[in-house]
């Protein structure tokens, strides 16, 4: 385990999901991390993925066949459970609330995005703190550097995709510039520290 994640666990963090954000070759990358992840994975995973606005469900699909977790395209206020992954439709933002849901937006763009990792990262860092797991892979603009700022100042766990591994540097080295990362890693790096923090976590 790297430093940062072992210094976590060294001071009692119990993590309660990951987030995930990514745009052009990020979906390369997702699909790399997700398929190292064993089926009793205990945490929730929400995944924005900058998409074409006509998306109508295949990129969800796509992933459910790389991964032995459910994969869904939430309906807005359906509950998070753990064991899931969560992929923001088309054309909406997904947050999340504090009551432990999803909700689904139709929001002005974010970085000229529309799902915006940013909006992600920064609500989810509000409902779980410390107890979240940040990821940023592979796009071309600096949507998710804010955002990551914002669970590392909440005291969550940051990971950027090693800038030289992945497809479109931009999106992991805005992030890095900006003092928001704990960790840089490969994707297939990536994976196997998610398997290892979602096992430990589990009851």
């Amino acid at each position: 385990m790297r430093a940062s994640a072992t210094r976590h666990a060294a001071k009692g963090t119990h993590y309660k999901a990951v987030v995930i954000g990514g745009s052009t070759g990020g979906s390369e990358a997702l699909d790399v991390i997700l398929a190292a992840l064993p089926k009793d994975f205990a945490l929730p995973i929400l995944a924005v993925q900058h998409l074409h606005p006509s998306d109508d469900g295949s990129f969800a699909c796509n992933l459910d066949r790389v991964t032995q977790l459910p994969v869904l395209e939430p309906h807005d206020k359906e509950r998070i459970e753990q064991g899931r992954v969560y992929t923001a439709p088309a054309n909406y933002h997904m947050l999340v609330e504090r009551d432990g849901t999803i909700g689904l937006s139709v929001d002005a763009r974010v970085n000229y995005s529309r799902p915006s990792i940013d909006v992600l990262f920064e609500s989810a860092a509000l409902t779980w703190g410390e107890a979240l797991v940040a990821v940023i892979l592979s796009g071309t603009n600096a949507d998710g550097a804010k955002g990551m700022r914002a669970v590392k100042a909440a005291g969550g766990l940051t990971i950027a995709q090693d800038p030289a591994s992945a497809k479109y540097p931009v999106m992991p080295q805005a992030a890095i510039e900006a003092e928001a990362v704990d960790e840089v890693l490969r994707a297939e790096e990536i994976g196997r520290l998610l398997a290892e923090l979602g096992v430990r976590e589990k009851p």
